[in-house]
């Protein structure tokens, strides 16, 4: 299995290569040369299958010969061994044809867990094979960061630099990020938005020379490993619900674009997919791209689900990629102009494209808080917000096919808004009822790449 840049200009690598390199050199995001297919027989023997077999059958394909069968089955059964769920990606019924993902069992308690523990032990495997050491560094909304966080803390051979943006994420996410107490681990809250914060990340990956120096590797969304572990719940759940023998529709909050990116993936795989509809809060750039043919970034405006405060979704390259026949100039084009002009509008036929295979919604603050209350009056289930702007958007596409809504954090990740909306905070899990007396450690930021760079160099262990 080879794997090429959007772009078109840099050179193709193999898994191993691909997952450690994550951004490509010139800018642009690894995708597979060819998806893999699976027939309705080898869909339908997923049923009933241990979360940890399903994920063996359907990135089995995508590794190749980078990792062992054998050694491929252990990764997986140490990555999921600990969620508190024993099927790891529960499916419940909350109304006629309507259903919740739940996402939120690992040790973060969000779905970043899904596939920052497995890149977690493929990357330490990858590291002790070589003997090479590694920094990784993150942008994240709230989610990832944590996810990273935890997946890395105490390796001997890899140094985490996680970005977020001050009082832009929950106290519990912050808190998680910034209470590991492990040397090889460092919180920097960065002045600006996550834009700014993954926008400094990829002047970092861009910075040939600097990338070299520190052996930068990147664990975000733009790391196509971590797309490929999130296809894996796609199958789990749908075929829960009766595939490949009927179709199912899924609905998906999403601001950067990888989640329901890996549900596209899945149903190119013959995963009989029906509608995938995203999800978006007030932040809604993805929404508004589908209506109206053009990706424009607006300002960013705090909401009740930080983790879609958004503009610029770096996932969606791969999709425009598609969209674009495979066409790097083309999509280059665009990137350069939602860089440095604020937007691009599509071409007919990449808007067509993303319709045909796309539907979309949005949930204002009034509505988010709204559905909390709604879902927990009428089926005792409470939200997280980002479930909830989810839950809003799929009542308004329910149809003849099963929905499945995903539910990607735990409510007491967010335990202000929710009580908000129905008067009761959610209490953490018993693993997790601590986290309010651990001692933090973070380090404030102005935004200044040359500052940050500085800040790597010296917290790195040599």
């Amino acid at each position: 299995m080879r794997y090429i840049s959007t772009r078109g200009r840099a050179p193709a690598l193999g898994f191993e290569e691909t997952m450690l390199t994550g951004l490509a050199r010139d800018g642009g995001l690894y995708v597979p040369e060819e998806v893999p297919q699976f027939s309705e027989s080898e869909i339908a023997a997923l049923a009933g299958q241990p979360y940890e077999e399903v994920a063996l059958r359907v990135i089995s394909p995508f590794v190749g010969d980078a990792f062992t069968k054998g050694e491929l089955i252990r990764l997986i059964a140490a990555a999921y061994g600990e969620f508190a769920h024993a099927a790891r990606a529960p499916v419940k019924q909350l109304g006629p044809k309507h259903f919740l993902l739940e996402l939120f069992h690992g040790p973060t308690l969000a779905f970043k867990d899904f596939a920052m523990q497995l890149i977690g032990q493929l990357m330490q495997a990858s590291l002790a094979r070589s003997g090479k050491r590694i920094t990784i560094v993150g942008a994240t909304s709230g989610d990832t960061g944590s996810a990273a966080i935890e997946a890395f803390k105490g390796l001997a051979n890899v140094d985490v630099f996680i970005l977020f943006p001050e009082g832009r994420v929950s106290e519990v996410q912050r808190r998680q990020m910034t209470t590991a107490g492990a040397d090889n681990v460092h919180a920097i809250a960065l002045e600006g938005d996550f834009d700014t914060c993954q926008g400094r990340l990829k002047d970092l990956f861009n910075d040939h020379a600097f990338r070299d120096e520190v052996g930068l590797a990147g664990v975000n969304s733009i790391n196509w490993a971590r797309v490929l572990a999130q296809v894996v719940y796609y199958f789990t759940s749908a075929t829960t619900l009766g595939a490949p023998h009927r179709a199912v529709d899924f609905t998906v909050p999403t601001g950067n674009f990888g989640d329901i990116f890996a549900g596209h993936i899945a149903r190119r795989m013959g995963l009989p997919v029906g509608k995938l509809v995203i999800a978006t809060n007030q932040n809604d750039i993805l929404h508004r791209t589908l209506a109206t043919g053009e990706q424009r970034r607006e300002g960013v405006v705090p909401s009740h689900s930080p983790s879609m405060d958004i503009q610029v979704s770096s996932n969606f390259e791969r999709v425009l990629f598609e969209a674009y026949d495979g066409d790097g100039t083309a999509v280059t084009a665009a990137m350069e102009g939602l860089a440095n002009e604020g937007g691009y509008a599509l071409g007919q036929g990449a808007w067509g494209f993303l319709k045909e295979r796309f539907a979309s919604g949005r949930a204002s603050e009034d509505e988010t808080l709204q559905a909390i209350f709604r879902a927990q009056l009428l089926t005792g289930e409470v939200l997280c917000p980002h479930s909830a702007v989810a839950y809003h958007v799929a009542e308004d596409h329910l149809g003849r096919n099963p929905m499945i809504t995903l539910a990607t954090a735990h409510p007491a990740k967010f335990p202000d808004a929710v009580e908000k909306a129905i008067g009761l905070r959610p209490p953490l899990p018993s693993q997790m009822a601590d986290l309010y007396d651990r001692p933090e450690t973070v380090t404030p930021m102005a935004d200044d790449l040359g500052t940050l760079k500085a800040f790597i160099r010296e917290r790195r262990r040599s």
